[in-house]
């Protein structure tokens, strides 16, 4: 018996498409897809939740000095006149930030490799890059489904069958996260 399904793709296609599947579960919390495909994502994604899961509380706090660009009203730089050149006015500003331990950097790193990334685009600048952020799947896990999975011993996806679907009659399911 096989240990994985060959879903009719060459490996690279087939790995391509499971890493595409599970970014848009983590993404999105829900996706649309056939029941083996859900089948074979839902492996991996209980794998990288239960990897934030195993590291969620392993960082320190840190206080850092950092450089923020001071801004007028209308939120532009504030720039003055030195040695006939204008130059952006900086302001020194004390930061508190999550510092990761090494096995959860580790983590990090696994999730980052595994997971595509994703840009958010607002839907009023569609098709624009203005406004665009990119999103951080693995702080998202870290900070959002860990906390919430925390008291949970697996069985972090469900699926649940919507149906056949009507051009080739595969039966599709919605593969979510509990």
């Amino acid at each position: 018996m096989a240990k994985y399904r060959k879903l009719g793709r060459e490996s690279a296609q087939r790995q391509a498409m499971l890493r595409a599947l599970a970014t848009n579960v983590i993404n999105h919390g829900k996706i649309f897809t056939t029941e083996a495909r859900a089948k074979e994502v839902r492996k991996k994604v209980e794998k990288l939740i239960a990897l934030a899961v195993k590291e969620k509380d392993n960082f320190e706090e840190v206080t850092v000095m950092a450089k923020v660009a001071r801004k007028d009203a209308d939120g532009k730089r504030v720039k003055e006149v030195v040695d006939g050149k204008k130059q952006t006015v900086y302001d020194s500003v004390e930061k508190t930030i999550k510092k990761d331990k090494p096995s959860r950097l580790a983590a990090r790193r696994q999730i980052n490799a595994y997971l595509y990334d994703v840009t958010d685009v607002p839907t009023s600048n569609a098709g624009k890059k203005r406004n665009t952020k990119k999103v951080d799947l693995a702080t998202k896990l870290f900070d959002e489904y860990a906390p919430k999975y925390a008291n949970r011993n697996g069985g972090y996806t469900r699926i649940v069958k919507v149906g056949l679907r009507k051009g080739d009659n595969a039966m599709e399911v919605l593969l979510e996260l509990v």
